[in-house]
């Protein structure tokens, strides 16, 4: 199935580059303007400067964030702000973090996959991708060959024999990295170079799929670069790097992505209450946000739930998930994809009532996202926004049927919580001639 591979990582020496937790950053796509200015200031070595470097009025084919980023990419490693492992390794990676008043801890690991189509089935989507990040990813990878952010991955393995054997190897060295990011989130990661552990890592792991749980972007360019490489005669450009967790660790979070629903012409709110009880949908009034997000939690699960904030009120809906409702969900699509609460609020809200169709939420012109419930609420009553659709968390069991009939979820389906942070270890790709 799956080809994992260990590597030799380029590292940060902390001694000339500063404390860890002045280098890293979450994933390019989640850093606004704010947060890249404050990555910049924090480092001169910030990874920043290489995963989501600035842009200029100026730039041009010759000076752009691209060519910037491999130029400080080839002076980090001749001045030793960077330096390579000797052997290939793994590396266990652990964040420790705090969510619903407990403290989680996610362990995965390291390495590299093989960067191919989706069709041969060894690594499988779930969502939806963008053209526009993966054009802009594909440039970073032109200019610099190299990976600075891992894509994240999951698999199954019920008896966890690779993620405790790698634990215990983990066990017996130092961490080679230990920060806490401006989250609140601990990161700890460790280098495991032991032959004989690492053979039968990447063994174990060729009988697994991969469902990639964020990164699309990412993989599919690399995907899209490992192709372009062999047409034009070259190997090497194949492997991409990789956070590996498997779907059974009792860190594994997903936390929910909110809707929320603008620009519509000639939008009213009371039209808009009584067109999703035409459409099927009960409808209760809330008394306020915490009373409806228990209500949706507690939603059986033959019955998709959503909450609505519009107009300064909070409405519970929910609709039961039967044969009916089911096959007005995108109709061609497997009943994994069409019972997906986010299927049915995409298909039977956003598109039958709203008229936001695939090529709309592409443009974004009528829907834009957020993580926290309280923050849609506050988004709507600042003005710019219809409502909020408010969203339970897709469950991993259905992901993994999504992927496994071949198909991916809408965009946004899911948000794996920490994210993978940048600057850890980097891939650097190696062209060589066929």
């Amino acid at each position: 199935m799956a080809c994992i591979k260990a590597l030799s990582a380029w590292r940060y020496d902390f001694t000339l580059a500063g404390q860890p937790n002045t280098l890293i950053t979450p994933p390019y796509d989640v850093i606004d303007a704010v947060g890249q200015e404050s990555y910049y200031a924090a480092n001169p070595y910030n990874v920043i400067r290489l995963e989501w470097g600035k842009t200029y009025a100026d730039d041009n084919d010759q000076n752009n964030r691209y060519t910037r980023a491999a130029a400080d990419f080839a002076a980090w490693r001749e001045m030793g702000i960077l330096k390579r492992d000797a052997e290939p390794s793994l590396y266990p990676y652990v964040q420790e973090f705090t969510m619903f008043g407990e403290t989680w801890r996610r362990s995965g690991f390291l390495a590299t996959v093989k960067a191919g189509g989706y069709e041969d089935g060894m690594v499988l989507p779930h969502e939806e991708t963008l053209p526009g990040h993966k054009e802009d990813r594909h440039r970073l990878m032109q200019a610099c060959m190299a990976n600075f952010s891992p894509i994240f991955a999951l698999y199954a393995e019920q008896n966890r024999e690779t993620s405790d054997a790698l634990s215990r190897a983990a066990a017996k060295t130092e961490p080679i990295f230990d920060a806490v990011d401006e989250a609140g989130v601990h990161h700890i990661v460790w280098r495991v170079s032991d032959a004989a552990l690492i053979a039968q890592v990447e063994s174990t792991m060729a009988a697994h799929k991969i469902y990639i749980a964020d990164g699309h972007h990412r993989y599919e360019t690399a995907s899209r670069f490992a192709a372009e490489a062999a047409a034009a005669g070259q190997k090497g450009c194949d492997r991409m790097l990789v956070n590996l967790v498997n779907l059974y660790d009792p860190g594994l979070l997903v936390l929910p992505t909110h809707r929320l629903v603008k620009n519509l012409e000639h939008f009213s709110a009371a039209a808009f209450l009584h067109s999703l009880g035409d459409a099927g949908f009960a409808v209760f009034s809330m008394p306020n946000l915490e009373a409806l997000q228990d209500n949706m939690n507690d939603m059986p699960q033959d019955m998709a739930g959503f909450g609505l904030y519009m107009e300064g009120e909070y409405h519970l809906l929910n609709i039961e998930r039967n044969d009916m409702i089911i096959a007005a969900t995108q109709p061609g699509y497997s009943s994994a994809y069409q019972r997906l609460d986010v299927s049915i609020a995409h298909a039977l809200i956003l598109e039958a009532l709203c008229g936001i169709g695939k090529e709309e939420m592409a443009a974004g012109k009528n829907l834009s996202y957020c993580r926290e419930a309280a923050d849609g609420v506050d988004m709507v009553d600042k003005g710019g926004y219809h409502f909020a659709l408010l969203m339970n968390s897709t469950r991993i069991f259905e992901l993994m049927a999504v992927a496994n009939a071949g198909e991916k979820m809408p965009q946004k389906s899911t948000y794996f919580y920490p994210k993978v942070i940048a600057g850890l270890v980097i891939n650097q790709i190696k062209a060589e001639s066929i």
